[in-house]
């Protein structure tokens, strides 16, 4: 008997996400001890049946026999490790929602300050954008209601929904003598997961998450960099900086886009004869020229995938700060109609040289710390997949978390200024360009 499941990579802060089907049996019970071992299960699930008859029964008020059930899943994945859990039929749909990258909505970045919804920036063409809606605008009411003791989720979720339905906004701007009314018609809305610029005759990429709209992206902004550079174009760098991660097959085809041969990652099961291996296919869409990959501690998963797989082979060089280490492939086993899905981790995942990035993280080839300023010291730091209760056990020495902060000014990003000064021969490194000899950071 074969049970079909989707595999998935989990990222540090964003969610599990979909990737690719996989078939997992289902084990069949023969021997005395496998038989002993179920008797015992059967036990153990009668006594769950009675605690959970008594509950209902006499608990001071009435339960919720659903609510019951579904805490009681969760606390069974929950105690695993930190990213197995049950997803209810909501989150199963928004976790699907953030794997395409693409939900009806306003087309505006957010973040809660004192209560309240602060607008980070506006996307570019979408319904916000248009309507006049500006960086630090502060949203007050949704429809006319507080949006005051809302969590960001929540405020969120209000503002997405059915496309060409209209919702109307109250803000607070700086400057403006009362409050401003905005009527917005929602629209599709594609999450730019990555964004490019040229920094003169250098190619900057940033990568901001792995949905399945980032390959696409990353060979359009490539073409148009390259493009752009021309014959003065020294080469790229890649900006994997508080990218959380996502899609196992989004980081597996970017990695690929820089490489002509090889393997890019490997995950491992309980059982040897689970192992897969992921290789490139020739073509290397940016002619060999030099990359640079800036990673911190906000870099995770995918993004630790990509940074190891072109650090193993010497294809560019990994500046910043250790990673996060979240090195584990989640499996998305959908529970039936309406039933919502399990998320279950049933893999680590392998750089090229073999190395297990579970609570180690990515070391940079040049470790680079950025100035933070006073008012966000101690608060610009992760403390890293070792830190988390019931995490999987690290093959060799768990490492801590580290920096994660990202200057808003270019010219302030040590790391940024760094790579561009290495590309244009203003600066040298022993680890840049990569060598063969160089030995792999762990």
């Amino acid at each position: 008997m074969m049970r079909k499941a989707f595999l998935v990579l989990l990222g540090a802060a964003s969610g599990a996400v979909v990737t690719l089907m996989v078939s997992q049996p289902v084990m069949q019970v023969g021997s005395s001890t496998a038989r002993a071992a179920a008797s015992d299960t059967y036990r153990q699930l009668n006594l769950f049946g009675d605690v959970f008859e008594r509950v209902r029964a006499d608990y001071v008020e009435q339960p919720d026999d659903s609510k019951l059930i579904e805490s009681a899943i969760n606390g069974m994945l929950t105690g695993l490790d930190p990213h197995s859990s049950y997803l209810d039929p909501k989150n199963f749909r928004d976790m699907q929602v953030q794997t395409r990258g693409e939900f009806g909505g306003l087309g505006i970045e957010v973040t809660m300050e004192d209560g309240l919804i602060k607008v980070v920036a506006p996307i570019d063409d979408t319904p916000a954008a248009k309507a006049g809606i500006l960086a630090n605008d502060i949203i007050t009411h949704l429809d006319g209601e507080a949006i005051q003791g809302l969590s960001l989720n929540q405020a969120v979720e209000k503002m997405r929904g059915p496309v060409d339905t209209t919702i109307k906004l109250r803000v607070m701007r700086k400057d403006a003598a009362k409050p401003i009314e905005i009527d917005i018609t929602r629209a599709i809305i594609r999450v730019r997961a990555v964004r490019s610029r040229m920094e003169d005759d250098v190619g900057y990429v940033r990568i901001s998450q792995f949905n399945e709209q980032t390959t696409e992206n990353l060979k359009r902004a490539i073409t148009e960099l390259t493009k752009q550079g021309g014959d003065k174009l020294r080469g790229f760098i890649i900006d994997l900086r508080n990218n959380p991660g996502g899609l196992l097959d989004q980081a597996i085809s970017v990695t690929d886009a820089f490489l002509d041969r090889g393997e890019i990652v490997s995950t491992r099961g309980r059982n040897a004869d689970e192992t897969q291996r992921f290789n490139a296919r020739a073509g290397d869409m940016t002619a060999k020229k030099p990359i640079i990959v800036l990673v911190n501690g906000g870099s995770a998963s995918a993004s630790e995938i990509v940074a190891g797989a072109l650090q193993d082979h010497k294809r560019a060089t990994v500046i910043g700060t250790r990673s996060f280490g979240k090195g584990s492939v989640q499996t998305i086993i959908p529970l039936g109609s309406g039933s919502g899905a399990l998320r279950l981790t049933t893999a680590r995942y392998y750089t090229p040289s073999g190395r297990s990035i579970q609570a180690q993280g990515i070391a940079p080839d040049i470790e680079i710390l950025q100035d933070v300023p006073e008012d966000l010291k101690g608060r610009v730091d992760t403390k890293g997949e070792s830190s988390l209760r019931g995490h999987l056990k690290a093959d060799g020495d768990e490492q801590t978390g580290s920096q994660s902060y990202v200057p808003p000014d270019p010219k302030n990003d040590k790391a940024l200024q760094l790579a561009l000064d290495l590309m244009r021969g203003k600066q040298t490194n022993a680890a840049y360009p990569p060598s063969a000899k160089a030995p792999v950071p762990n």
